[in-house]
């Protein structure tokens, strides 16, 4: 077998261990989201509580701020109220002082039910993150053996991938070329040896005797006119 061939058809046995080990650390995501899935749906309720535990702080620290305003203003109509002219102004005093104070009272009562609502959610916060908190403790080593196993598969695949190279540069421009437009079209088989009986050893058409011929005397790399792999002869037949 001349060594061109040879040394792609070693190329190409790298190159098929390659798919394999990039499909399978393709397999790894999915795997790695079916395990961390308890804790992302845990993690997105969690966001979500913090969301609206800040939004409700927000909203009563406004209702207090407000309120302080309603007490300022109650504490100088009462002052107004102690130098009153005559009883219009007064009852003028008086009026708005009614109103300030319903407004007050409406204020700190919607203030007490906020801070009801916040202490709920706090409560409720604190159950989630606790719950949150042992999901991760619980698919921590799978999660981890499945990462250690997929960093193996990336190193072997980076290793595989430095071989490849090596051996592309033992090949002719012409033929490597050739080679990879036929793996680039999307086929994983670019080269096959002949069998016994002078068929290809990929699609199994039977190849013509003096194709056969230049194939075995390793004089030229010859695609099979069936299937369009390059054909070299098999080892048994050097």
């Amino acid at each position: 077998m001349d060594e061109t061939s040879g040394t792609l058809k070693e190329l190409q046995d790298l190159d098929l261990v390659l798919e394999k080990t990039h499909a399978r650390i393709a397999e790894f995501e999915p795997l790695l989201a079916e395990v961390e899935e308890p804790a992302r749906a845990l993690e997105k309720e969690v966001a979500t509580l913090q969301g609206r535990l800040h939004e409700m702080t927000v909203d009563e620290r406004r209702l207090e701020r407000t309120a302080d305003d309603r007490r300022a203003r109650m504490n100088a109509l009462k002052e107004r109220l102690k130098s009153v002219r005559n009883l219009r102004e007064e009852a003028a005093v008086q009026a708005e002082m009614d109103l300030v104070q319903r407004s007050l009272e409406g204020e700190e009562q919607e203030a007490l039910t906020l801070l009801d609502q916040i202490r709920k959610l706090e409560d409720r916060l604190r159950e989630e993150t606790a719950a949150l908190d042992a999901a991760r403790s619980d698919i921590e080593p799978r999660r981890a053996a499945l990462l250690e196993e997929r960093n193996q598969a990336q190193d072997e695949a980076a290793r595989l991938g430095e071989m490849r190279r090596t051996f592309a540069t033992r090949i002719p421009g012409r033929d490597l070329r050739s080679y990879e437009r036929i793996r680039g079209g999307g086929r994983s088989i670019a080269v096959a040896t002949l069998t016994p009986d002078g068929a290809c050893g990929h699609c199994f058409g039977m190849i013509p005797l003096q194709v056969q011929n230049e194939i075995r005397a390793g004089r030229a790399l010859v695609p099979c006119e069936f299937c369009g792999v390059l054909l070299s002869a098999g080892a048994e037949q050097d």
